[in-house]
């Protein structure tokens, strides 16, 4: 793969935005495609099959938009879908996971909260994260549903949102949680929110700066990385129906004016491997 191929990285939805950003910070020459399956989230309650379908088709379209590399900056599609992901594509795969290791390691009162999606949380993946270092704490894993549609839908500051905030972290700061987990890359663009009702001293943790380390190390071992006098480019796509309402919004939550392209009409086609037909990104 050429080393002034892009990155690609791709979401349920526009969280993994977050993930972009902190890619972007650290790897500021690189060319990167962002596409946020926006019209089919949140992935958080679907079926793994639908969830695994998903992945190797937003894989897919990035493949075929000729990157070096795919970053799955969604944390639901991580759990479920990775494996699938590495067996079915040779290209690099670069995955997150809820930050629970860390959490674990940081908390001084023994008490860790971890926020996700439903999906994420009755993972094999997290099982494994808190057999593995529950030991030295207890770990609450707490579904919100909600939370991700109030970020696609850009309310982060809505008093629904903060009705759900409130309905889903109180009960893990009376519990005696110090740190709270953000199992969802959405989240992140919840986390003011959160601190500010949590107050200073809790400590919340995503994976995003963990990712793009990942992806640093990743793309050095194959290329030099690029002169950061380098102009970069950026590319943001979705299968929402609205693309002028995906770019009110990741332009919002990116604070840069953005234009988003339509994946079905703006990129190269879909195969569906089960079927073997064209598949439609909007409605799968």
């Amino acid at each position: 793969m050429k080393s002034t191929a892009p990155i690609g990285v791709f979401d349920s939805g526009v969280g993994g935005l977050s993930v972009y950003q902190a890619i972007r910070h650290a790897l500021p020459a690189e060319d990167i495609i962002y596409v946020a399956d926006s019209g089919n989230a949140p992935y958080g309650d679907r079926t793994p099959g639908f969830i695994e379908d998903r992945a190797v088709a937003m894989t897919e379209f990035l493949v075929a938009s000729g990157v070096k590399a795919v970053v799955v900056a969604c944390n639901t599609a991580t759990v479920i879908a990775v494996e699938r992901l590495r067996r079915q594509f040779s290209l690099p795969i670069i995955a997150l996971e809820p930050a629970i290791k860390p959490a674990i390691e940081s908390t001084k009162s023994g008490v860790v909260g971890v926020l996700a999606t439903r999906r994420t949380l009755e993972s094999p993946a997290v099982e494994r994260l808190c057999r593995e270092y529950g030991a030295r704490a207890r770990v609450i894993l707490q579904p919100c549903p909600g939370l991700v549609e109030s970020v696609e839908l850009c309310e982060m500051d809505s008093p629904a949102t903060a009705d759900l905030i409130q309905h889903y972290v109180a009960p893990l700061i009376a519990a005696g949680a110090d740190t709270l987990v953000l199992g969802c890359t959405h989240y992140a663009y919840l986390a003011r929110q959160i601190q500010a009702l949590v107050g200073p001293n809790i400590t919340i943790l995503d994976s995003s700066a963990a990712v793009a380390r990942q992806v640093v190390r990743r793309v050095e071992m194959t290329e030099r990385l690029p002169f950061g006098g380098r102009s970069a480019h950026a590319q943001f796509f979705t299968t929402a129906a609205s693309t002028r309402q995906a770019s009110a919004v990741m332009s919002l939550l990116l604070g840069q004016t953005v234009e988003v392209l339509h994946a079905e009409s703006d990129c190269p086609g879909i195969t569906d491997r089960r079927q073997g037909q064209k598949q439609d990104l909007s409605c799968p």
